[in-house]
């Protein structure tokens, strides 16, 4: 196993210039490393990314998110689709608008995953990273069948003379069950599973966003005076079908307000799903750029209209809905404001 060339994973040239394949430059080792999938960085995981900076500002040192694609489910069940959050682009992304040092992935593969828990330590955390404080959550565990956990790592930075932070659960309030339970990928992935856009976005800290390429369609929104930029989903980004107000932002990073349908338009071809969106007051060709659509509230499920009249009407209605939405939307963070709201 070669343990000296974990892969990058990089968003932009700023985040790029610090992240190299191969073994770490000198100036990169002895950082501070926060430690995780990450999938979403939802507020729980920023609250351990958060405490991996205030030490690293406390101690003049660099900080560097570690994480692992693909994610680790996908490598042990290949044949299911996992919903990702925050493929790697997007995760990356996210990352970069906290002013990390960097982004440090390592491969997920067999090597990996029959690493023991001692061996990760010694060969990633101090060989290869030179750790100086390792921050995780309170359920990250690591190494073969798992037998790293919290008190693993805090005995190891004891005996091995690095430091070691646990950050305890973030709670928010179920709206299903009304009770506080942990912030998790999981129940985000539901709450946007189940219509509820908003909920995911209270559990994000942000409004969630997905990338693609827009690619041709039927070409049916044109007929009806309302030409979309469509892009596909992920494989097992399963998202609920409906019609949704969103804010598109191009690869220039100019912001647009927008509704979009996501679904298998049953009124003309029950065909396979596309997030279809309209943009507000835009008359440019987006095709073959990348774009990232945010979700900002789910206005309605998917129906089928029984001619085209009909569906133009609601399309009007739809468009209405979601100005008004967007009209009176507000940052729900700073990191909110960075990736939905700030222009170029």
């Amino acid at each position: 196993m070669d343990m000296s060339s974990p892969a990058s994973s990089l968003p932009t040239r700023d985040f790029l210039a610090r992240v190299l394949d191969g073994p770490l430059p000198q100036a990169m080792r002895g950082g501070v490393l926060a430690i995780g999938n990450f999938d979403g960085v939802h507020s729980g995981h920023q609250s351990v990314i958060s405490q991996a900076l205030k030490i690293a500002h406390q101690q003049k040192k660099p900080c560097y998110v570690l994480s692992f694609e693909p994610h680790p489910r996908a490598f042990f069940q290949p044949d299911v689709p996992v919903f990702r959050l925050t493929p790697p682009s997007d995760k990356a992304r996210v990352l970069a608008a906290f002013g990390l040092d960097g982004l440090l992935t390592l491969p997920f593969n067999a090597d990996l995953a029959a690493t023991s828990a001692e061996d990760f330590i010694a060969h990633f955390l101090l060989e290869w990273a030179g750790a100086s404080h390792v921050v995780t959550g309170f359920n990250f565990y690591f190494g073969t069948k798992r037998a790293g956990t919290p008190q693993v790592l805090a005995e190891a930075g004891e005996r091995l003379g690095f430091g070691v932070t646990t950050v305890d659960a973030l709670a928010a309030q179920n709206s299903e069950t009304r009770q506080r339970e942990p912030v998790s990928s999981s129940r985000i992935r539901d709450a946007l599973q189940d219509e509820r856009a908003q909920e995911a976005a209270d559990l994000l800290g942000y409004r969630w966003t997905v990338s693609g390429t827009v690619v041709k369609g039927a070409q049916l929104g044109r007929t009806l005076g309302y030409p979309t930029a469509n892009i596909k989903l992920p494989e097992g980004m399963t998202l609920a079908h409906g019609i949704y107000a969103v804010r598109l932002r191009r690869a220039d990073g100019t912001l647009h307000d927008g509704v979009a349908s996501f679904g298998r338009r049953p009124t003309f071809d029950n065909g396979a799903p596309l997030l279809e969106t309209f943009v507000f007051d835009f008359s440019g060709d987006l095709y073959g750029e990348t774009i990232t659509i945010s979700l900002f509230e789910f206005l309605r499920g998917e129906a089928k209209f029984d001619s085209a009249e009909a569906l133009v009407e609601q399309m009007d209605r739809d468009s209405n809905a979601a100005r008004d939405v967007l009209r009176l939307a507000k940052p729900l963070s700073t990191l909110d404001d960075r990736l939905n709201f700030a222009g170029p």
